[in-house]
């Protein structure tokens, strides 16, 4: 099993044990040891039970599951737990809003075994029947059900880039000869993918089966004549409204040396892949206006982190030095704050010990500055959550709902804009609460928490998570036209969540993002004025 199988195995074990009533203490502390590994991003491979014993968070108990899993792909336990349960049951598991003990009850009281079943049983109002559901819950579960399956064979693109990466490197390594790269949706690093295409000009030897085994969606292998390869690139990189724009058809020849002669026969600027979606991007080459695009090595430093000062895998030291590393000049630690119970949020004492702690690891480091920032939750008021004295001590503030999210677009507004008008807001934290295949956001304006973000000189973070990219890059250019800067935040809970910044900048790209208009691609100096305001 590979390592997200066992997380998944043991977090099911847990599910399972709540679905059929058993110990509510083992249950929990399976349900802990994944949420702990998920977040970890532990690699089981080639470790010994003592090795897995020591891991923080982990039980003894526990430890010896994964082992087993990682031996024998299976425990006796979730065997046994597994052959109880039908294998429909365990699909509505995963349905949003439900947890083990809901899915007992429809299971038991209404003899529903799959989530089918389940769907036509909201539509036929049958769940209003049972006790603690109601109709709103009938209707989320309804909303979540269709929800799952409009998102059904769609994955993220962080998901599938590598493994698709790893298997044309493999094929070039058998047959060099070749001339083979991704494109469609992965070409122009879309957010969300269905669908992989391959673009080859040559016919493929390579045994690519097991490899192909690993990509959870079918391979579109494209075959096309060598001298026609950066023809059919651009033709199958760009959407058909990027080539109406272009006016691809004009072309008098298919034979080409590289993509950027395309755009030079057709007299216009460069269009990188990323932006081949047919929106401003040619009326933009046309006058030659198109930006220098934002680039990783850009970027001088990372914002909205947090440590185990709340919800935190790794160290305030631990994420500093990682941080440093990487060859960034600062770090913005944001930890949760005391409204957030759930993430062991920051109460005004323990925000003094942190204080204390960057100061004396500031004192150490040469070159390098952890800024010392806090993640406030915006209450349902739209006010931040501490008194002023307790803002007025950190060095930035980033805001953001984590609660109440089920709002119209009128509260939604009304709640951001009180908080973007918060003197002591720095930085709007993923403004819509999306995560992607999972839930969408809440409804807001972007233009007027855009234009709120001008008048209050406050950023817009750019949430780089591959399940988040909140703000979405179609709001980039907005923002930029506004002046409103776009700070490229990880929300790393963990030192490798840094290399999420990489899928931040994929889609900052995409929306033409600029180093000029990145508040992290600012120095150390130059943001610290910034944060003065």
């Amino acid at each position: 099993m590979n390592n997200d199988e066992i997380i998944e195995a043991i977090e099911l074990t847990g599910k399972l044990m709540d679905l059929h009533n058993e110990n509510p203490f083992k249950s929990k502390a399976y349900a802990n040891a994944a949420f702990r590994l998920s977040k970890l991003r532990y690699d089981f491979t080639g470790k010994t039970q003592q090795d897995i014993e020591s891991i923080e968070g982990v039980g003894k108990g526990i430890s010896g599951k994964i082992y087993e899993l990682m031996i024998n792909g299976t425990t006796p336990e979730l065997h046994k737990l597994l052959d109880s349960t039908p294998a429909g049951v365990i699909e509505m598991l995963s349905v949003k809003g439900l947890g083990p003990k809901k899915v007992g009850q429809l299971w038991r009281d209404l003899q529903l075994e799959s989530v089918g079943e389940l769907l036509y049983a909201c539509n036929e109002n049958r769940l209003v029947t049972l006790k603690g559901f109601g109709e709103k819950t009938q209707a989320q579960v309804k909303q979540s059900i269709e929800f799952k399956h409009a998102n059904a064979n769609k994955f993220h693109y962080a998901s599938l880039e590598k493994p698709v990466a790893g298997l044309i490197e493999f094929i070039l390594e058998k047959q060099p000869e070749l001339q083979i790269t991704v494109v469609g949706q992965l070409a122009r690093k879309c957010e969300v993918i269905d669908k992989i295409e391959i673009l080859i000009d040559g016919e493929l030897a390579a045994d690519i089966s097991g490899l192909a085994k690993t990509i959870p969606l079918k391979l579109n292998f494209i075959r096309c004549e060598p001298a026609e390869f950066f023809y059919h690139y651009v033709e199958l990189t760009s959407t058909q409204a990027h080539l109406d724009k272009i006016e691809f058809a004009n072309l008098e020849t298919k034979e080409f040396s590289d993509d950027s002669e395309i755009y030079q026969a057709l007299n216009l600027q460069y269009i990188e892949p990323e932006l081949r979606e047919g929106l401003t991007e040619v009326s933009l080459a046309e006058k030659n206006a198109l930006p220098q695009l934002i680039e990783l090595s850009d970027l001088k430093g990372v914002l909205h982190n947090h440590s185990t000062y709340s919800d935190g895998v790794h160290s305030l030291k631990e994420m500093a030095d990682y941080c440093r590393d990487l060859g960034y000049s600062y770090l913005g630690i944001c930890d949760h704050s005391k409204t957030a119970v759930y993430a062991n949020g920051l109460s005004a004492d323990r925000i003094l010990d942190q204080h204390l702690e960057i100061d004396k690891l500031n004192a150490g480091y040469s070159g390098f500055r952890i800024l010392k920032g806090i993640e406030s939750d915006i209450l349902g008021d739209g006010s931040l959550d501490y008194e002023e004295e307790v803002l007025k001590s950190f060095d930035f503030v980033v805001a953001s709902i984590h609660s109440n999210l089920k709002m119209n677009e009128e509260k939604a507004n009304e709640r951001l804009i009180k908080a973007i008008e918060n003197p002591y807001t720095s930085i709007l934290g993923h403004p819509t609460g999306r995560l992607l295949l999972a839930r969408n956001g809440y409804p807001v304006n972007h233009k007027k928490i855009i234009d709120a973000c001008a008048a209050n000189k406050v950023s817009i973070e750019l949430n780089a998570h591959p399940y988040r990219l909140d703000i979405d890059w179609r709001w980039i250019p907005y923002c930029m036209e506004r002046g409103v800067m776009v700070s490229i935040n990880p929300d790393a809970h963990h030192k490798e969540g840094f290399h999420d910044m990489y899928y931040g900048v994929c889609v900052a790209r995409k929306g033409m993002l600029s180093k000029e208009h990145c508040l992290n691609a600012l120095s150390l100096e130059n943001l610290v004025l910034k944060f003065k305001k």
